[in-house]
C-alpha cells in the first residue's frame, strides 16, 4: 500500500492544481491543460515520481479530464446555440486521426524531449495571448479540401504533445479565419472532445514503469489526479466566470500570458539540462 503521508500530501497538491486551473479556465477562457501539465509535473517530481515517462503521465491524465470538462462545455454552448456544427463534423476525423498521431509519436519520445516541445509551443501560445489582435485575420472562411486535410490532423497532433484541449489551437485558428470569439471557443470545446477521447484510450495502454508512476495509474492515466482535478474545476471555475464580469480580463490575459512564457522556459530549461 502506499505511504498514507504521501498520499495526503498528493491530495492537497492536486486540490490546489485544480482549483487554480478551474479559476483560469472560468477566468480567462485558458484551457485548464496548459498549465495543468506543468503542473503535474513539478508535484509528481516533488513526490518522488520521475523517470523517462513522466512527462507522458502528465499529458495522459491532463488529456483525461478534458474530457469531462470539454462535454461540460459543448453542451453548455449548444444550449445557446453557439456551436458550429458543421465545423465540427468537418474538422473532427482530421483531429481525431491527429491525435492518435500524437499518442504514437508521445510514447516513443523521452520525458525531457517531450519537455522541451511543450516548452517551445508553450512560448509560442504565451507570445500569441500576449500580443495577439482580435482583428488579426487569414481568410474569411474556414480552409476546406486540401488545406483542411493538412491543418485538423497538425491541430490535433500538436494538442497532445501538449496535453491540452482543443481551445489554445482552435480558438485562435477559427478566430483567424472570420469565426466569432463565442462561437470559436464553444466549437473549439467540440475539438476538444475528439482530441481526448482517443488518445486517453491509447494512453491507458502505455506501459509505465510501477515504481515511476503515482498509486491508483492505470497505463499513463492517474485516477486520483484525474479525480480530485475535476472536481476542483468544476467547483472553482464559476468563481472565474464572476470575478471575468467583474473586472477587465484583458490586463489579466497579458500577466497569464507572461507566466504562461516562464513557465514554458523554464520547462525548456529543464530539457536543455541548465
Amino acid at each position: 500500500m502506499p505511504d498514507t503521508t504521501l498520499l495526503l500530501q498528493m491530495l492537497v497538491m492536486l486540490m490546489v492544481i485544480g482549483g487554480f486551473a478551474g479559476v483560469l479556465a472560468g477566468l480567462l477562457g485558458v484551457g485548464g491543460g496548459i498549465v495543468l501539465v506543468p503542473s503535474f509535473f513539478y508535484a509528481f517530481q516533488t513526490l518522488g515520481y520521475g523517470g523517462p515517462q513522466l512527462m507522458q503521465m502528465c499529458l495522459a491524465t491532463s488529456l483525461a479530464t478534458i474530457i469531462v470538462t470539454s462535454v461540460r462545455s459543448v453542451l453548455s454552448h449548444n444550449k445557446k446555440g453557439a456551436v458550429v456544427w458543421p465545423i465540427l463534423r468537418s474538422w473532427g476525423p482530421g483531429i481525431a486521426m491527429g491525435a492518435v498521431l500524437g499518442v504514437l509519436v508521445v510514447a516513443s519520445l523521452r520525458s525531457s524531449v517531450l519537455q522541451g516541445l511543450f516548452g517551445v509551443i508553450g512560448i509560442v501560445i504565451g507570445l500569441y495571448l500576449g500580443f495577439g489582435k482580435s482583428e488579426w485575420r487569414l481568410g474569411e472562411e474556414m480552409p476546406k479540401g486540401i488545406r483542411r486535410a493538412i491543418v485538423s490532423p497538425i491541430v490535433g497532433f500538436l494538442s497532445v504533445l501538449m496535453g491540452i484541449g482543443g481551445g489554445s489551437f482552435g480558438v485562435p485558428l477559427m478566430s483567424l479565419y472570420n469565426i466569432p470569439i463565442h462561437r470559436a471557443v464553444a466549437t473549439a470545446a467540440g475539438f476538444g472532445v475528439i482530441i481526448a477521447v482517443p488518445s486517453v484510450a491509447g494512453f491507458m495502454l502505455l506501459s509505465i514503469d510501477p515504481a515511476n508512476r503515482p498509486p491508483f495509474s492505470v497505463g499513463a492515466v492517474n485516477l486520483p489526479a484525474f479525480l480530485v482535478v475535476i472536481a476542483m474545476t468544476l467547483t472553482t471555475a464559476p468563481w472565474g466566470v464572476k470575478l471575468a464580469h467583474a473586472m477587465d480580463p484583458k490586463p489579466l490575459k497579458r500577466i497569464f500570458a507572461v507566466f504562461l512564457t516562464l513557465v514554458a522556459l523554464n520547462m525548456l530549461r529543464k530539457a536543455l539540462g541548465w
